[in-house]
């Protein structure tokens, strides 16, 4: 498996026409998978270990998808195994009053990561031309009614969406954007296990199965959306999600690839210090053979 594999080209029409949320790139099961995931887990923490210590650039990785496509699983199974110091999940769900009183990417942009650091965007502001291109009614909220009337009301965010990745991007930020593709009946099955599963009751709401109704025009919604931001430097990744073994399998992979290929290495001491480093080796080392 290649990141090409799962990346939606720039523009590219219909960007899930053909993808099968069930893929499993021959594997047959999650026990055959385990190994190649374990190894390259292992390969990211060490791999991080450098990008954490060189502070040269910050991993912004964005996920997508249906509720119950797995997103958490994909950050519980993948990420962490990484260094918790180096990692910050932050969750967007519907913006507070303070948040609605600002530009849309303003709420994201506060909880971007800094050089050195990973983060990770359970949703994020593509939830403004997903959930709210689906119900445009939630523009009320954010003072945009007027706005809203104009034709190119959604071209245009594609537009300041791919700006801001764009300056992002020119300052060292690289963008993993992930969408878990899952087909209905996947998350039919999944919804049904919420209910049936008392320790995961809390986590159904009859909203998810409001929100499944609207199936066909969020799926609408996607395919806009991945066709529109998908670009050469910040590529969308379309990940079937529905084993979701797989998709941490492929999440991995890709992660792993994109931090192998970055010119990445450990600092090296300021010729200054090079004096009170043997300072200090001498003190520690008569210390030691006392």
């Amino acid at each position: 498996m290649r990141a090409a594999d799962f990346a939606v080209s720039p523009k590219e029409a219909h960007p899930l026409r053909g993808r099968n949320p069930g893929e499993t790139a021959g594997f047959r099961s999650k026990e055959e998978a385990r190994e190649k995931l374990e190894s390259d887990v292992r390969k990211l923490a060490q791999r991080q270990e450098v990008f954490f210590a060189a502070r040269s650039f910050a991993l912004l990785i964005i996920l997508q998808g249906m509720d119950s496509s797995g997103k958490d699983s994909l950050i519980r199974h993948v990420l962490t195994g990484l260094n918790p110091q180096g990692v910050e999940v932050s969750s967007f769900r519907r913006p507070t009053e303070e948040e609605a009183a600002h530009d849309y990417l303003w709420r994201c942009a506060r909880r971007l990561p800094e050089r050195g650091k990973i983060g990770i965007f359970n949703r994020s502001y593509y939830e403004e031309v997903l959930v709210v291109r689906v119900h445009p009614g939630l523009l009320a909220s954010e003072g945009l009614r007027r706005r809203a009337a104009s034709p190119s009301f959604w071209s245009e965010r594609y537009e300041d969406i791919l700006a801001f990745e764009r300056h992002l991007l020119r300052n060292e930020t690289i963008i993993v954007k992930f969408f878990l593709h899952l087909s209905r009946r996947e998350q039919a099955k999944r919804l049904l296990d919420r209910i049936d599963r008392p320790e995961k009751r809390w986590k159904f709401s009859l909203a998810d199965i409001q929100e499944r109704e609207r199936w066909s025009d969020y799926q609408s919604a996607y395919e806009e959306m991945l066709a529109a931001t998908s670009t050469r430097e910040a590529p969308w990744y379309v990940l079937p999600a529905d084993h979701k073994w797989f998709t941490q399998l492929a999440a991995a992979g890709i992660l792993l690839e994109r931090l192998v290929e970055l010119p990445l290495r450990y600092p090296e001491p300021r010729p200054e210090s090079e004096a009170e480093l043997r300072r200090a080796k001498e003190i520690l080392q008569r210390e030691r053979d006392r």
